[in-house]
């Protein structure tokens, strides 16, 4: 899919939400107006110098636009039912209008109780109703396009045989498109013929798929692999996850007929979506958003811990007072993370070395900022910027992950999320000195993906402040 593609639907949702609230809000104020028997020549002078009027024009707007941003409806725009469109919409408007009720409007004055009620009923009809027609009109042509191919969605199969071959004609044969558009495949085992080169081009090996999928801008992969090749599935699974791209595989009969897969169409080619997603959208904008504020918050309130911290590694050992390592992060990607620096300088002159209990390299401070964790103070400045988070699994260093992943491939899924400061990992286990005990914490940093939520990201919090104030780091 063409990126300007998308960014021009994303502005026009923009520009009739914004059009949608005001209206919404202009008529009920005319129907508050009316019904309080203000006369219909003095409505219009009325309306221009209410200043609920100028509040519908730019804080309504704004609060809409928040609103749509944390529940993430100007995501994925194009890959939407015009049924699930409706049911965000209408979930949205019900949560917007009850707080814009209860903020804005619960304190004016009404003729009886029951006007509250209507006010409210209304006020919700007419921002939903002119919000859905605008955003439903949008999607609906959106559709038609998809269905004709005007749209596409750049599209891998991962396979080369019967399988792959099945799902290419299923696809190239639909009446109404399904919007994939297949530039090719990757074969998975070796053979002397590859079934599906004599319609679509070989793009390369499974193991280069994150290679293929930079550069050919690959939004869709789909997973139509033989029985033979299944030994391969968890590393083509383990490197797709490291993307953003959207995983679909053929469903088995048994796994049909037992009802224990949700295709993602009814009435085109039957594909299983995997849901690559662990928090809902308006979760993930909810955790970026406490991100950013107790990030702030953390470094104006730490801040007369941090100069202590500071003044205390430059009295109490000669170097650099931060440490500045490079990680890896969410896909994948490389970024420099910051530390107070708790050893002393040349601790890693002989090669990477994890650290251990009574580690000579580490300075008395710095076994102190240990205990307590004042060490990890600055990284509160890398959550700010985005590299990591206030939860999620520990960055390490690719030295160490290209280890762990010889024994354990999955570990490749923690990067699917930003890492964090702390971690369930980092509370249950703590610090590993080795492969096999960093392999060991895995265990609880997979349990942590596979019950992500705020609730989860809270109590992983909780359990960390009690460490710190028992001192119990190391």
């Amino acid at each position: 899919m063409e990126k300007k593609l998308q960014k021009i639907q994303v502005f026009k949702y923009i520009v009739f939400d914004y059009l949608s609230s005001v209206i919404a809000w202009f008529v009920f104020l005319a129907y508050r107006r009316i019904n309080g028997s203000i006369d219909i020549s003095t409505l219009k002078n009325q309306l221009i110098t209410d200043k609920n009027l100028i509040i519908g024009f730019i804080a309504i707007p704004a609060f809409w636009f928040l609103l749509y941003y944390i529940s993430g409806e100007y995501k994925n725009i194009f890959k939407r039912s015009r049924i699930g469109e409706f049911s965000q919409t209408l979930i949205s408007s019900l949560i917007g209008t009850l707080i814009i009720f209860f903020v804005v409007l619960i304190n004016q004055e009404v003729k009886t109780g029951a006007e509250y009620y209507r006010s409210f009923i209304l006020l919700l009809f007419l921002h939903l109703s002119i919000t859905s027609f605008f955003r439903l009109t949008f999607l609906t042509l959106a559709i038609k396009k998809i269905h004709k191919r005007i749209i596409g969605f750049n599209t891998i199969i991962i396979g080369s045989q019967k399988k792959a071959v099945q799902i290419y004609n299923e696809l190239e044969s639909q009446k109404k498109s399904s919007g994939n558009r297949i530039l090719g495949f990757v074969n998975v085992n070796l053979y002397d013929e590859y079934l599906l080169a004599s319609q679509v081009q070989k793009l390369g090996w499974f193991k280069d798929i994150k290679r293929i999928i930079s550069e050919f801008k690959i939004e869709e992969a789909i997973i139509a692999i033989e029985p033979r090749e299944h030994k391969n599935i968890s590393h083509i699974l383990a490197d797709l996850y490291e993307t953003d791209v959207e995983v679909k595989i053929i469903p088995e009969m048994h796994d049909i007929m037992l009802g224990s897969v949700k295709m993602s169409s009814i009435f085109g080619t039957p594909l299983i979506q995997i849901h690559q997603g662990l928090m809902p959208q308006w979760e993930l904008s909810i955790k970026r958003f406490l991100d950013v504020v107790v990030s702030i918050a953390a470094i104006i309130l730490l801040s007369p811990l941090f100069f202590a911290t500071l003044i205390g590694v430059k009295l109490t050992s000669k170097g650099p007072v931060f440490y500045t390592h490079e990680r890896i992060g969410l896909h994948g990607k490389p970024f420099k993370m910051h530390k107070f620096r708790s050893m002393f300088i040349d601790a890693e002159k002989n090669g990477p070395q994890l650290s251990c209990k009574d580690d000579p390299r580490i300075t008395p401070f710095g076994k102190f900022m240990r205990k307590v964790r004042l060490d990890e103070i600055p990284q509160f400045f890398n959550v700010l910027i985005g590299n990591m988070s206030l939860v999620g699994p520990r960055p390490e260093r690719q030295y160490y992950i290209d280890q762990i992943v010889k024994k354990a491939p999955h570990y490749k899924l923690l990067q699917k999320v930003k890492p964090g400061i702390t971690s369930w990992g980092q509370v249950k286990f703590g610090y590993a000195e080795n492969i096999d005990e960093m392999i060991e914490r895995l265990k609880y940093d997979l349990l942590y993906l596979e019950n992500m939520s705020l609730a989860v990201d809270f109590k992983i919090m909780i359990y960390t402040a009690l460490i710190i104030m028992q001192g119990r780091g190391k």
